[in-house]
């Protein structure tokens, strides 16, 4: 019979939600640890009690595989009431003997604010390599492979220790989901998706920031996928523009912020000639009818309406590049948001010539619709640096705004016709070989309102978001072990 060990976080000495006794009783369980800052009072004798202030560190990993004999290791990954349906352990088990796998997860009941609803996550691919991944309220490990992790452990991590263990898992075995629901647990984070996304970019949060980057980057060396920072150069002279920058603007149904933002390109000053390119996506609310009256008024403003309607957002970009008005340059800019002020173009495009880059990205507030700002405030992503921002961009989700491009380059990789993803896709491949530079001072405001399409998403919409994502780094890894390998 293949034993386990449960392995359990301890969050403020309560135990009050951990059946003790139900796994001290089970076939399977031939020893429990919780891990605790403190010892809990009230606890079965039997239980063994790892000290550790940080649950997730590398010490507590390796203070785990030094008191483990059991064929697997059963880690809970959040605090909180669970209820095991009659299989669950014996199911996890049986997947981990038929794979040989080094983690399996799986699907469950989520209970939240009283509502019970199936929960389904996403499989793991090569490119999962984000550490906010998830894995629900728990994995099973297969011990030897978690053995084999931490004896490969080069940091001493108080944050990071489970994704460095996990990644280093991946590099040798693989890592499972199964597609069905095997627990109910209660969900205590009840922030919207909208909120959730910024946790990572939160001044809070940096010294784990750090430690995480810091792990990404000894996987991409392992597995063959780190970049050296050696860019290629860029000739801004070798091509003939008529205007030097464009910005623009994909706008579908967008009546109540339009103006808005078509006030906030135009009103933009520099010393070279620019025009702001509206992409009207077929419109139905008054937006037509608002950029038909701009562009009578201003020669500046070119409104385009496509032939084609199966166009998303990056269908509307390739619209904007391929025309013959377009700029040298191009730059963002998202029909719900604004510059931050009348100086954010010349700023942009100073750094692209200063610093010979394919690629810039700014810094953002965060505010309500009426601009009052709202947390985490200022998104700086100063995670970002010339050094490793290439490898670090595959461990995040997203890499700032606004984004701007050379237009040569963008119209040789074209833009995918997708409406999420298609900027993280362009940030990744174009970091390849190219540079991106950075402006850490707020130079756009990135309005958060009941309208954004990303604002609250279900799980379902979630889950294809995150499939997407972690397809596209998983083509950006295996093009970069290519190119490592033809060096």
């Amino acid at each position: 019979m293949n034993k386990i060990t449960v392995c359990i976080p301890v969050f403020n000495n309560d135990v009050s939600n951990i059946y003790v006794e139900e796994f001290l009783c089970h076939e399977l369980v031939e020893k429990l640890i919780l891990i605790s800052n403190d010892k809990p009072t009230n606890i079965n004798s039997k239980v063994e009690i790892i000290i550790s202030e940080k649950p997730f560190s590398s010490q507590t990993f390796k203070s785990i595989a030094a008191n483990i004999n059991s064929e697997f290791v059963l880690f809970f990954l959040k605090s909180g009431e669970i209820e095991f349906q009659p299989n669950t352990l014996n199911r996890f088990s049986q997947v981990c003997l038929q794979t040989g796998a080094g983690i399996v997860y799986s699907d469950y009941t989520e209970i939240l604010r009283g509502n019970k609803k199936y929960h389904p996550l996403i499989d793991y691919q090569l490119g999962s390599v984000r550490d906010d991944f998830a894995f629900g309220n728990m994995m099973m490990i297969n011990s030897s492979a978690f053995k084999n992790a931490v004896a490969r452990m080069k940091a001493n991590y108080d944050y990071a220790g489970l994704y460095d263990m996990r990644l280093k898992i991946s590099e040798q075995f693989g890592i499972f989901r199964i597609p069905e629901n095997l627990y109910t647990a209660r969900e205590k984070d009840l922030r919207a998706s909208g909120e959730k996304q910024f946790d990572y970019v939160n001044p809070k949060n940096r010294a784990m920031q750090i430690e995480m980057e810091n792990a990404a980057t000894e996987h991409l060396k392992e597995i063959g996928a780190y970049l050296k920072p050696k860019f290629k150069e860029i000739n801004f002279a070798a091509n003939d523009f008529e205007f030097e920058a464009s910005i623009i603007i994909p706008v579908k149904d967008r009546v109540k912020t339009i103006s808005d933002a078509i006030n906030s390109a135009l009103q933009q000053k520099t010393d070279f000639n620019f025009n702001v390119i509206v992409v009207d996506n077929h419109s139905t609310d008054g937006t037509t009818e608002i950029l038909e009256s701009f562009a009578k008024s201003n020669e500046k403003l070119i409104h385009i309406i496509p032939e084609r309607k199966d166009l998303l957002i990056g269908g509307c970009w390739n619209e904007a590049i391929d025309n013959k008005l377009c700029g040298k340059f191009v730059v963002q800019l998202d029909s719900d948001d604004l510059y931050k002020d009348d100086n954010t173009l010349q700023k942009i495009i100073d750094v692209f010539k200063k610093e010979n880059c394919a690629m810039v990205i700014g810094s953002y507030q965060l505010t309500d619709f009426n601009l009052n700002e709202i947390p985490p405030g200022l998104v700086d992503h100063k995670e970002w640096t010339e050094e490793n921002g290439a490898n670090n961009a595959l461990r995040i989700n997203g890499l700032g705004a606004p984004r701007a491009f050379c237009t040569p380059l963008l119209r040789d990789i074209k833009i995918p016709n997708v409406s999420y993803g298609e900027d993280y896709f362009l940030g990744i491949t174009i970091s390849r070989d190219y540079k991106i530079g950075r402006l850490y001072e707020s130079i756009y405001i990135c309005r958060r309102w009941e309208g954004n399409t990303d604002a609250s998403l279900d799980i379902l919409k979630l889950n294809t978001n995150n499939i997407y994502k972690d397809r596209l780094r998983t083509f950006e890894i295996i093009a970069r072990q290519n190119k490592n390998k033809t060096k």
